[in-house]
């Protein structure tokens, strides 16, 4: 956890660096981009009274990427290629101060530690499927922090693991 928040710390650090910079040569795109970012970070620390969460910045930065890069695929479907360029551009910005995400590797050697536990594998014997899957999920998340993975891949790992342990 110590990593993610000297992680978050840096991203801080850089978006500040980065907007000066985009002030400066007047790039108005990158400029937009990244004050809009920081005004949702700026909201969130508000709403800490002090400062965010280092999960709840990365969860900013990944949410607004998320939108612009949907944004783009609406755009593209309603022919509309210059608002879909503008929003792939922004993507590309955001893009680039966003922290790693855990390996698929890592994922599974987590979740098959999980589920050797025994609260777990008590569980999975007798439990509902959707249950089980919601103790995964708890004692997983207990251990990695919710923004440095892909939610849909540790569903689906997980998934493919209790299927195969059944």
């Amino acid at each position: 956890m110590d990593g993610l928040v000297k992680l978050i710390e840096d991203i801080r650090a850089r978006l500040m660096t980065e907007l000066k910079d985009a002030m400066k040569t007047k790039n108005t795109v990158k400029s937009i981009t990244i004050r809009s970012v920081l005004s949702e970070v700026y909201a969130a620390d508000k709403a800490a009274s002090g400062t965010a969460s280092p999960s709840t910045v990365a969860s900013i930065l990944r949410k607004a990427t998320v939108r612009r890069m949907d944004a783009a695929i609406e755009f593209k479907k309603a022919s509309r290629s210059d608002l879909a360029a503008k929003e792939q551009q922004e993507a590309a910005i955001l893009e680039a101060f966003l922290p790693p995400l855990l390996p698929e590797a890592e994922i599974e050697r987590i979740l098959k530690e999980v589920l050797a536990t025994p609260e777990v594998s008590k569980i999975t014997s007798k439990g509902s499927p959707q249950k089980i899957l919601g103790q995964v999920f708890k004692a997983f998340y207990g251990q990695v922090d919710k923004s440095s993975v892909d939610a849909d891949l540790v569903r689906k790992h997980a998934q493919t693991l209790l299927a195969s342990s059944s």
